[in-house]
This record gives structure tokens, C-alpha cells and sequence, in this order.
């Protein structure tokens, strides 16, 4: 059996970047004033924007890209690969990028498919 720990490698992180503890987050960058909950899960290739929150218990997958002054709520699902096989597609190449822009806010429970998002958009807890 081999236990693998939770850990930030690899990150690109601006200033008064705060991270409750533990989390899994690499090979992306946070920029300045974000705040990153526990639990929660960054994966690479994401970029989050200035003055973010990113609450406890989410996960964001591969390429997605926050504006600034996102509030992500907690328990939070992105998804980019949309099973149009019906079966998980082990090509990124065939995943979604995800974008939301400026102050979107996401309430807690809800899954991202969507590729874009507008600025100031609030999508509400528990939706699709």
C-alpha cells in the first residue's frame, strides 16, 4: 500500500496568498489575495484570479481559469471531461477549459460544466 500526501508543489503564488491546510493543489497559480480553504483540491493548469475564495471541500480540475474576485462556495465541483463516450476520456486533450470571469459567485453544492461563465454571474447552491 502506498499513502500519498496532501501537498502544494509546483505553484505560482502571489502576494498574502492564504491556504487552510490540507489541501492538494499543483502545478497552477494563485494570484494575489487569494484565499483557499480545506479540503480542497487545485489541479494543473488552473489559474486563480486576484482576490478569490475558494471554500472547503472543493475540487477544480484541470484548466480552469477564475477572474478576480471569484467567491467559490463550498463543496464545489468542476468537470471538464463531459463523457461523450459514456465512459471517462483518458485524452485532456479532448477535456473543456472552464472560464469564469470577474466576480462570479458559485454557491455551495453546484458542478461546473459550463466552458465560460460572464462576469458578476451568481450561480446558486446545488445547481448544474
Amino acid at each position: 500500500m502506498k499513502f500519498m500526501e496532501c501537498a502544494v508543489r509546483d505553484v505560482i503564488y502571489g502576494t498574502n496568498v492564504r491556504i487552510v491546510k490540507p489541501v492538494n493543489i499543483y502545478e497552477c497559480e494563485l494570484r494575489d489575495n487569494v484565499f483557499v480553504g480545506p479540503f480542497v483540491e487545485i489541479q494543473k493548469g488552473c489559474v486563480i484570479g486576484s482576490g478569490s475564495r475558494i471554500q472547503s471541500h472543493t475540487f477544480i480540475c484541470e484548466n480552469v481559469t477564475l477572474g478576480e474576485n471569484c467567491f467559490i462556495g463550498h463543496n464545489v465541483t468542476f468537470a471538464n471531461d463531459l463523457f461523450r463516450s459514456g465512459a471517462p476520456d483518458p485524452s485532456p486533450d479532448n477535456w473543456i477549459s472552464i472560464i469564469l470571469g470577474d466576480s462570479v459567485t458559485v454557491g455551495s453544492g453546484a458542478i461546473i460544466l459550463s466552458p465560460y461563465i460572464c462576469s458578476g454571474a451568481v450561480i446558486g447552491a446545488g445547481q448544474l
